[in-house]
C-alpha cells in the first residue's frame, strides 16, 4: 500500500459535524450547485437520483459516485477536459471510509496510519495543512 492510502485516511477520515461538509468531492459538488443557482433536490431531479442520495454524496455519507453519475455531474455542470479530470481526482480522494493497509511495510508506516486514525480529528488547520503539503509534493495529481 502507499502512502497514498495516508494521503486519503487524513484528508478524508474527519468526523461530520453538523452542517459540515466531509469530502473533497462533495466540497465541490455543492459549490458547483450553489453557483448554479439550484437547489440539491432540483439538481437530484434532474440527474434522476433521489435528493437523499445527492444529499449523501455531498456531505460524505455515502461512498464514491458511480463513473457514470460522475459523468453526468459533470456534464451537468457543463465540466470537460481539465475540469472534468479534476472532478474525477476530487472524487477519487473522497472515501469516507478510507481503509490503509500498511502489511509489509515498516513499523513507522503502521505507526503513522494508527495515529492518523485515531487521531486526525485533533490535528490543528496549520498541521493538517502541513502535512497535507508534505503528501502532495509526492503527487502531483492530488486535490
Amino acid at each position: 500500500m502507499s502512502w497514498i492510502s495516508t494521503f486519503i485516511l487524513l484528508h478524508l477520515v474527519f468526523p461530520l459535524k453538523a452542517g459540515a461538509l466531509m469530502t473533497p468531492f462533495g466540497d465541490r459538488v455543492r459549490r458547483l450547485r450553489e453557483r448554479k443557482g439550484v437547489s440539491l433536490k432540483q439538481m437530484a431531479t434532474e440527474l434522476e437520483i433521489s435528493s437523499a442520495y445527492l444529499s449523501a454524496l455531498e456531505h460524505g455519507r455515502k461512498g464514491l459516485p458511480s463513473p457514470m453519475l460522475l459523468r453526468q455531474i459533470c456534464t451537468y455542470f457543463g465540466l470537460i477536459w481539465d475540469e472534468a479530470e479534476e472532478m474525477e481526482r476530487l472524487a477519487a480522494y473522497s472515501d469516507p471510509r478510507a481503509i490503509v493497509d500498511t502489511a509489509g511495510l515498516t513499523p513507522d508506516h503502521t505507526l503513522l496510519a494508527n495515529m492518523l486514525a485515531r487521531r486526525v480529528n485533533l490535528l490543528s488547520a496549520s498541521d493538517l495543512a502541513a502535512i497535507l503539503a508534505v503528501l502532495r509534493r509526492h503527487d502531483r495529481g492530488s486535490p
